[in-house]
């Protein structure tokens, strides 16, 4: 396909019509290189030719603070910007580095997360990808023995944190071709010299394996491309598949909104398909996948303990549990609340009935409402000073306003299929001597419920 700036816009026209929706905003990842150079021209030919589009255009340049050449790039992408009388941001992020910590692989992380943060609904990011960068992405997905989805590579148009878009109107062309276009422009670029370190496994077949198979073969990345093609529309039709079979085993968690999958329908199936629907469920929250060998002891150690153990793998930033015949799935959990009094405006809005509070991950925020219907609290019960405590006793003996008798809290916790990590997470409402009061989202004290059509306190979760 032959390169101009009138196909580039076509093709970025093309992409766009096959969204759900118009985009309010298009953002591109402007690094300063050749190719985002190159892009960026076209966003301003863009812009003049549909001037509607100039306000709705942002260039983003991440400081990754890497090169010492790093300010002058920034300062190179704002003179850019200017002259093709576009906006650009230079935004700055910080990598967390450490041992085994690939660079690449984090720049990338922080790159997109600090554009996600600045895109709305629906809005869409360009990148400049290439034809040669998809027979990169292709050789590293076959180097880490990837299956279908990672040899699917990058499509042109494809979600992009969940609720955006990512468009890479440059896929079907060439470095070459872009190159020469840059040229024939006189669109000057900066030079990342970390390209240069072969280090890193990108540049090591971008210079030294990249050009001999072309040499050999020179229509080798347009037939990895269609490769990359065949195998993103099979896994496109798994996806589909796997949906199906993976809906109804899924529920959610009641006090904190999560996706639960179900182990007795996930028994069910055949080992393949236990491997796919687990992965499905933890590529559905964003998290990162384990290894294939961590996938199968993930499988054996979720199916096969006894039902009453307590299950919890980590894979990296990745956590499995397991309760009540559920698996979740979720990130490391942060460290637990400490017990704390309410203060005199926070008690006077629990007796409104108006108080929220933030709590910690996986729970979001405790309720407070004023109602004369459903499990209450008593307003005569509500005497000062009050705290939030965490973490009670198990052997603490509670009266849920549910039960006939009073029980142990840890029963009370089983009872109500609490998984065990939440426990010490779920805020109580005690008062100064220690009595409790309520339970968030589980109970009310028997003795201390609201009589009949008389107004009370009710505690949820959110």
């Amino acid at each position: 396909m032959k390169l101009s700036e009138s196909a580039v816009i076509d093709e970025l026209q093309r992409l766009m019509a096959t969204l759900p929706q118009l985009p309010n905003a298009i953002w591109l990842g402007y690094s300063g290189g050749a190719d985002s150079e190159y892009l960026a021209y076209i966003l301003g030919l863009f812009a003049k030719k549909f001037p509607e589009w100039r306000s709705r255009i942002h260039l983003l340049h991440i400081h990754h603070g890497l090169s010492q050449h790093a300010d002058s790039w920034a300062q190179h992408c704002c003179r850019s910007a200017q002259a093709a009388a576009l906006p650009c941001q230079v935004l700055p992020v910080q990598l967390q580095l450490g041992p085994r910590v690939s660079v690449e692989a984090e720049a990338r992380r922080a790159r997109y997360q600090v554009i996600a943060e600045q895109m709305a609904p629906g809005d869409v990011l360009l990148t400049a990808h290439h034809q040669d960068d998809q027979l990169e992405t292709v050789l590293l997905a076959l180097k880490r023995g990837q299956g279908p989805k990672g040899l699917s590579a990058m499509g042109s148009c494809q979600r992009f944190m969940g609720n955006c878009w990512q468009l890479r109107p440059l896929l079907n062309f060439s470095r070459a071709q872009i190159l020469a276009r840059v040229t024939a422009l006189s669109l000057n670029y900066v030079h990342d010299e970390s390209n240069d370190n072969i280090r890193y496994d990108r540049n090591f077949l971008r210079r030294d394996i990249v050009p001999k198979l072309k040499m050999r073969w020179p229509e080798l990345p347009a037939t990895i491309s269609r490769s990359a093609a065949l195998c993103a529309e099979q896994q496109q039709l798994l996806d589909e598949i796997t949906q199906e079979k993976l809906q109804p085993l899924l529920d959610s968690c009641r006090f904190t909104g999560a996706p639960l999958l179900a182990l007795a329908g996930l028994r069910q199936f055949p080992d393949r398909w236990q491997r796919q629907l687990l992965r499905a469920f933890i590529e559905q929250q964003s998290l990162p996948l384990p290894s294939m060998v961590q996938l199968d002891e993930a499988l054996l150690q979720l199916l096969q303990s006894d039902d009453d153990a307590k299950v919890h793998l980590k894979f990296g930033e990745l956590e499995l549990r397991r309760a009540y015949g559920h698996i979740y799935a979720m990130t490391a959990l942060p460290a637990l609340r400490a017990s704390q009094p309410l203060t005199a405006s926070e008690q006077l809005a629990l007796q409104q009935g108006t108080l929220q509070l933030p709590l910690s991950a996986p729970l979001r925020q405790l309720n407070c409402s004023l109602t004369d219907t459903g499990p209450r609290l008593a307003l005569y019960a509500l005497v000062l000073p009050l705290s939030l405590s965490y973490a009670l006793p198990g052997s603490l003996r509670c009266h849920p306003h549910y039960r006939d008798k009073a029980r142990e809290l840890k029963k009370i916790w089983q009872e109500a299929q609490v998984p065990y990590w939440l426990r010490p997470r779920i805020p109580a409402l005690t008062s100064a001597d220690g009595t409790l009061l309520a339970m968030a989202g589980l109970f009310v004290d028997k003795q201390l419920l609201a009589a009949e059509q008389q107004p009370g306190i009710a505690l949820s979760l959110s």
